[in-house]
Parts: structure tokens; sequence; C-alpha cells
């Protein structure tokens, strides 16, 4: 059980299949994060995983934080804090459009 955020230890994500190691599963949080950060952007939302909680941490630009264990947890609460859907399917996201809103 984490200690900051109350979580029970994660066993792992189908985003980390292949990596062998405790590095190699940090590396690939890390990555996800980072895939996230520019749907989210569009949405008045950022997300941070600093590897010390098992979760990530998604805020508005206001300040408004929550920690959710999983990306299906991630899109609920990305759409009750932006307000309105999250679709991380635009094609804006995945090279059908221009890249932004």
């Amino acid at each position: 059980m984490c200690s900051g955020c109350g979580f029970p230890a994660a066993p792992g994500h189908w985003t980390e299949a292949g990596a062998a190691t405790a590095p190699d599963r940090l590396r690939a949080r890390f990555r996800r994060a980072e895939v996230l950060k520019p749907v989210l952007r569009a949405y008045g939302l950022t997300a941070h995983d600093g590897g010390l909680v098992p979760g990530i941490q998604i805020s508005t630009l206001s300040g408004h934080q929550a920690i959710v264990r999983d990306l299906e947890d991630l899109w609920a609460a990305a759409e009750r804090m932006a307000g309105r859907p999250v679709d991380p399917l635009d094609p804006c996201f995945i090279g059908g459009g221009d890249g932004g809103r």
C-alpha cells in the first residue's frame, strides 16, 4: 500500500508488456505519461507520473488534482475535470489532423 496515495501496489499495466526489469517498467510508465501529455493538454489538463506512487497524477491548469490508478480511471477523471468528453482517439492525436485544437 502506498503511504502517499493509499492505492495498493499495481501488478503492472498492459503497456508495460515486455518490460522485464523494474527499471524497464519505470521507463514504460514515464513514456506512457509523456504520450498522455499532448492529449490532455488539448483539454486544459496535465499528466504526471513521478514513479513514486502507483498511479498517474492528473491536474487542471487551476491546480485541481487527482491521482488515478490506470488509463481507464484517467479518462473518466479527465472528462470530469475538463467538463466535457475526452477522446484520445481524435484524429488530431493519432496523425490524422493538425495536432492541436
